[in-house]
């Protein structure tokens, strides 16, 4: 007869089973999402009596989170993953990043941080070869201390991902702030082989703000190759589900780290290419040589200004009003040019330009970057209708021609 588990003994039983070793640690690997090379693995519980029974973590876990007492398995998942890192680094066996999975109960341990370094530490393992995932939950339930929370673990050296992204509804408002370097997405926003285009556009729009906040990216409980191919065309980094690999034991794991087999898909991911990732393929490719762009609604005398990387200046605003953002850019520019500027985008010269026919309006200017050198940049406005609407739109393109 298999063991009972309840309320009354969920304690003592677990803290037998960390003693004689039965509660065992499992590694399902990430695998890189271009080329299917495992680049990571998440630590999971899994309990097998001395008789060979198999105790499932929805028997164990639930009542030791309802009772408070899922801290302690937290902290011996990662005393176990420590000491099966620090025997692979003393025997000169490759080693990947592992996740280990902490409960929102540790939110409130005001030495979490410090206990983490120090347990790490103890085992001689760099701290990148550790990272802490905590569940959307966690964000959604302690809305005070989380973002303290994860700062505290990444200023300690170690990096953070948000566990189970879009299971829930009130993750998105914290993900802007939580100082997380990594965004796990929940396997229930993929069902069946992402046919269904509400639920493409959905995953399509998380990977574009994912990125944009320059998250990596992990898509949990992928089984299928349609479902990889969309992963792929979405920019998705890393994969994880039962198509690559179920958890699996030290030596299994072991042993697909050394051989590194992992399957390989060679089907061309241009053939599958969704029009979001299309989209952000066209603005990649744009930003490596314009890397200022700017989006107006002249009609509306607004705008919003998309920065890539190392534009000369980075002092404009972000977004706001159109004329205040032409006082604000002649004011960068060298003396002689600034009129020139200033009339050149002039926002009623430029609408009643557009009725005229006009589509492109350019100019090269001086402008005073960061460091105090003045560069010529070349400036170039894109006119178009909104096709929404009446309102006359402008697309400006800007980058430094010395």
């Amino acid at each position: 007869m298999g063991i009972e588990i309840t309320r009354e003994n969920i304690k003592e039983l677990i803290g037998k089973a960390m003693e004689t070793k039965e509660l065992k640690v499992f590694y399902q690997p990430k695998y890189n999402a271009v080329n299917s090379k495992i680049s990571g693995a998440e630590a999971l519980a899994r309990w097998i009596t001395n008789e060979g029974e198999i105790i499932s973590p929805g028997r164990f876990i639930p009542p030791l989170e309802e009772l408070g007492l899922i801290s302690d398995l937290d902290w011996y998942m990662l005393e176990e993953t420590c000491q099966f890192l620090s025997e692979e680094i003393k025997n000169n066996r490759p080693v990947v990043t592992v996740s280990v999975n902490f409960s929102r109960l540790h939110t409130s341990e005001p030495d979490f941080a410090e206990r983490l370094k120090k347990t790490v530490d103890s085992y001689g393992i760099p701290h990148k070869l550790i990272e802490i995932e905590i569940t959307e939950s966690a964000l959604s339930a302690d809305e005070k201390n989380i973002i303290d929370f994860v700062q505290s673990i990444c200023d300690a050296g170690f990096e953070a991902s948000i566990d189970d992204f879009g299971s829930g509804l009130s993750s998105l408002n914290f993900v802007k702030d939580v100082p997380a370097s990594v965004l796990k997405i929940d396997k229930s926003l993929l069902s069946g082989n992402c046919e269904n285009e509400k639920e493409r556009i959905v995953l399509e729009s998380i990977f574009d703000f994912a990125h944009r906040l320059k998250l990596t990216t992990v898509a949990e409980g992928v089984e299928t190759k349609e479902q990889l191919g969309f992963l792929r065309t979405c920019g998705c980094e890393l994969i994880q589900g039962f198509l690559f690999a179920k958890p699996m034991p030290e030596n299994d794991f072991r042993k697909a780290l050394e051989s590194s087999a992992a399957p390989a898909e060679s089907e061309d991911i241009l053939l599958t290419l969704p029009p979001a990732s299309a989209t952000q393929l066209l603005l990649d490719a744009v930003f490596t040589r314009y890397p200022l762009i700017i989006l107006s609604n002249l009609s509306r005398n607004s705008f919003y200004m998309m920065v890539y990387e190392h534009f000369s200046t980075r002092s404009c605003p972000s977004t706001g009003v159109y004329t205040e953002l032409i006082v604000h850019g002649a004011s960068s520019m060298h003396p002689d040019d600034q009129k020139l500027f200033s009339d050149t985008f002039d926002i009623n010269d430029q609408l009643e330009a557009y009725k005229n026919g006009q589509r492109v309006r350019a100019v090269v200017t001086r402008q005073l970057g960061d460091d105090g050198i003045y560069r010529k940049v070349e400036t170039t406005n894109y006119y178009m209708t909104n096709p929404a609407s009446d309102d006359i739109l402008a697309i400006t393109l800007s980058r430094a021609i010395e």
